[in-house]
């Protein structure tokens, strides 16, 4: 079975998508529908924009997604047996399996970059790469530092956890996990604390705006982050969608669970290779690729 998998913020580079406008009229069709839908022309930071100016939430987030919706709509016979999104790539998979039209998808990811950049300005926040520890520990050391808010964010894979909390939170979390054995504690160049409590406010307004959105029944299951495994139910993808805001993604389990259901082959789509090389850490008999 053909599980596509979807990645998010960090995965944006220079000169993203401008090949497939460039080679194909109908991405070219779609990305200067979506400089309309925006209201600016995010075409022309995408394709010749500096890595500074790509690295902004309000950029990032929609850029990412319109590389890899565009990319899958204009694969030929592209018929998903199972989807999969990390983060923000969760809303690409949901318009790659049909539950959300394409103009809808990318006003949610709009919405949702300009909610999370306002939540990181009410609480300034980061987020830290912990590397060579079990996940169980990192979790103990979260758990215990009770003066900060510190959580688990991003399950990639096992060995590559992501803690999100405040920044002083952060700051003591990496000496105690260094202190603990783990090869590295390393802060990310994030804007704020990801996947966290701190993202109260923007799951707030992501949620008016999801409830106002006409979501399909999807022609494939989508895994999500928040529940990891199979789901087509409508009312259950926009409760794990709303909920994932401040909840950790476990992309890990995830793929686990895509595994367990029958999935033998990983195309991701989109711009980067970061999740071929999870998948691969995951569950190494796993055939991957990308589109």
């Amino acid at each position: 079975m053909k599980a596509f998998v979807f990645p998010g913020q960090g995965a944006q580079f220079p000169g993203m998508g401008k090949a497939l406008y460039e080679e194909n009229p109908k991405a070219k069709e779609l990305f200067e529908q979506a400089n309309e839908i925006l209201g600016f022309r995010i075409t022309d930071i995408m394709f010749d924009g500096t890595a500074e100016e790509l690295k902004q939430t309000n950029v990032t987030q929609p850029a990412v997604f319109l590389h890899s919706v565009i990319l899958a709509k204009t694969t030929p016979d592209f018929a998903p047996d199972m989807v999969a999104g990390h983060s923000l790539g969760e809303l690409s998979a949901l318009v790659a399996n049909g539950t959300l039209a394409f103009e809808d998808g990318l006003k949610l990811v709009y919405q949702r970059a300009l909610a999370m950049q306002e939540a990181c300005e009410i609480n300034p926040s980061t987020m830290a790469a912990i590397l060579g520890l079990a996940d169980e520990k990192v979790e103990e050391i979260c758990a215990g530092i009770k003066a900060e808010v510190v959580v688990p964010a991003n399950y990639n894979c096992p060995g590559q956890l992501v803690i999100s909390g405040s920044n002083k939170g952060i700051e003591i979390a990496c000496e105690q996990m260094k202190a603990a054995g783990a090869k590295r504690a390393l802060p990310l160049p994030v804007g704020g604390a990801f996947h966290s409590p701190l993202m109260e406010p923007a799951r707030e307004k992501l949620q008016k705006a999801i409830e106002a959105t006409e979501f399909n029944t999807p022609s494939c299951p989508v895994y999500q982050n928040v529940s990891t495994t199979a789901v087509t139910a409508v009312a259950a993808i926009k409760a794990n969608l709303i909920a994932q805001l401040t909840a950790p993604v476990k992309w890990t389990q995830s793929v686990q669970n895509m595994v367990a259901d029958g999935a033998t082959e990983f195309v991701e789509c989109g711009p980067g290779k970061v999740l071929q090389g999870l998948v691969k850490k995951i569950h190494p008999p796993a055939e991957v690729s990308g589109l």
